[in-house]
């Protein structure tokens, strides 16, 4: 272990160092079982005798705090020591963030464990991941990788952004070459990188509401002018979009969190509105692989003439969140700017975990996983949707969709109880969701719940709805 102290002057040199380590064990920065150097070679570090250096050893030693272990070395033994009297306080400072941050706080990642009726947002099943030949081909280009050094491009692994092209081509009917294609670290740094590119602060951005409440807050972190736009059975109403717009986010496929899909007449109405007015058409696809009958609908971005759509995916949804990888599709010269912000940000994604995705596509293995998950999905979204409409006092109203990974389901007008105390109840009864209010960024309109599907058994969704029902009272 490469310890660090300092020593000032030349006087109690054995204390400084028997402070310093106790302070380091009492910080947490040295836990049980951590070697520390031994005494020759800390002291030949420091500059002092090594009976200096044994000394704090041997105190340290004497209060319990190491244990030296003939031929071993010395070791942390135990960290339930007594704080200071007077703890040195944290360094005064008159930094503050902006105020935009005081209203804004990262979510805290839960325990590992799950309530046993888990239907929250965004989550498919883990249990599908193929980790035995994910785990092959990251191997095979982790050592093809190895010494190869240097930095990857900023766009992405050209591999990767070809087989993107490739499969948004055949499963979504998007025109892409790989030189539009840009490489993110999943749907969020998309946004991120776009707003950057194309927006100045003060521009005016429109989103849906409900929404998506990390794009709001991320468009306003950037200090752009946020608008929200109401949504109705067939989506976006493109009538209440504000003329200065200067860039319009959307969920065409599945609105985010409602559901339903923008219909054909609103698609083109937004298509010819972003064209009188310059703005660009953000599309967020988020989950458009999982579809359960009915006639699919393009992509918005398939039916832009005007190269004024932006189309944003990621395998979040598809395969494993923890992979952080997604993609944007732009015109040639946006892509260029996306690559130069990537470049500016963070750089790129692993090299190694882009190269085992691009063989995961261009091998079929993707194309075979969406497949399998898609059957178990419509099974579990047809369960969830059979339960709430074999409730005969309809307490809670689907609303029709038949794609993604989630269904919202409406309170009605009068029902037993505000969402916040029939999520309370639900939760006493292992249900996990999440409340309908929270994607508003005004007032709510309607209340209900988002129910997702994708990580919960299929065996546990009638009696989680049982309970989440038994809740509205």
């Amino acid at each position: 272990m490469d310890l660090h102290i300092r020593l000032e002057g030349r006087q109690d040199l054995t204390e400084q160092i028997y402070r310093q380590i106790r302070t380091a064990v009492l910080d947490g920065r040295l836990q049980v079982g951590d070697r520390l150097p031994p005494s020759r070679a800390l002291a030949k570090d420091l500059g002092v005798s090594r009976n200096t250096v044994g000394s704090a050893y041997e105190w340290l030693a004497g209060e319990g705090v190491l244990d030296a272990r003939q031929g071993s070395g010395t070791f942390v033994s135990t960290t339930d020591i007594a704080a200071p009297a007077t703890p040195d306080a944290a360094t005064p400072s008159a930094l503050r963030p902006r105020p935009f941050w005081a209203g804004v706080r990262a979510p805290s990642v839960p325990p590992a464990e799950r309530r046993r009726y888990d239907f929250r947002l965004g989550l498919p099943d883990s249990t599908l991941f193929p980790f035995a030949t994910w785990r092959r081909l990251l191997a095979h280009e982790l050592r093809r990788e190895a010494g190869n050094g240097g930095y990857g491009p900023p766009a992405g692994h050209e591999g990767l952004r070809a087989a993107v092209a490739r499969h948004v081509g055949t499963s979504r009917a998007v025109r892409a070459v790989p030189e539009q294609v840009v490489i993110t670290s999943g749907t969020q740094q998309g946004l991120d990188l776009i707003a950057r590119v194309l927006l100045e602060p003060g521009d005016l951005v429109a989103v849906e509401d409900p929404g998506y409440p990390p794009a709001r807050q991320l468009f306003r972190s950037l200090g752009l002018r946020v608008v929200t736009v109401p949504v109705d059975e067939e989506g976006l109403v493109v009538s209440a979009l504000p003329d200065r717009t200067r860039m319009v986010f959307t969920c065409p496929s599945h609105q985010m969190p409602l559901g339903m899909p923008l219909s054909v007449p609103r698609r083109r109405s937004l298509l010819a509105w972003a064209r009188d007015h310059g703005a660009a058409v953000v599309e967020d696809d988020y989950d458009s692989e999982f579809r359960f009958g009915g006639q699919r609908l393009d992509a918005l971005h398939q039916l832009d003439t005007s190269g004024l759509v932006i189309y944003v995916g990621t395998f979040s949804k598809t395969l494993e969140p923890a992979l952080r990888l997604g993609f944007v599709i732009a015109p040639p010269a946006v892509a260029v700017g996306l690559a130069a912000a990537r470049y500016l940000t963070d750089w790129h994604s692993p090299t190694a975990l882009q190269a085992a995705m691009a063989r995961f596509i261009e091998e079929g293995l993707f194309a075979r996983h969406v497949h399998t998950s898609r059957t178990v999905y419509e099974e579990r979204h047809g369960l969830l949707v059979q339960a709430l409409a074999d409730d005969p006092e309809e307490r809670l109203t689907p609303i029709t969709t038949s794609a993604g990974l989630h269904v919202t389901a409406l309170l009605p007008p009068s029902p037993g109880g505000t969402e916040s105390s029939v999520a309370e109840r639900a939760a006493a009864a292992g249900v996990a969701l999440y409340p309908l209010s929270g994607f508003y960024a005004g007032p709510p309109d309607r209340a209900g719940f988002i129910l997702g599907f994708g990580a919960i058994p299929r065996s546990r969704i009638t009696r989680g709805i049982g309970h989440l029902l038994a809740a509205v009272r």
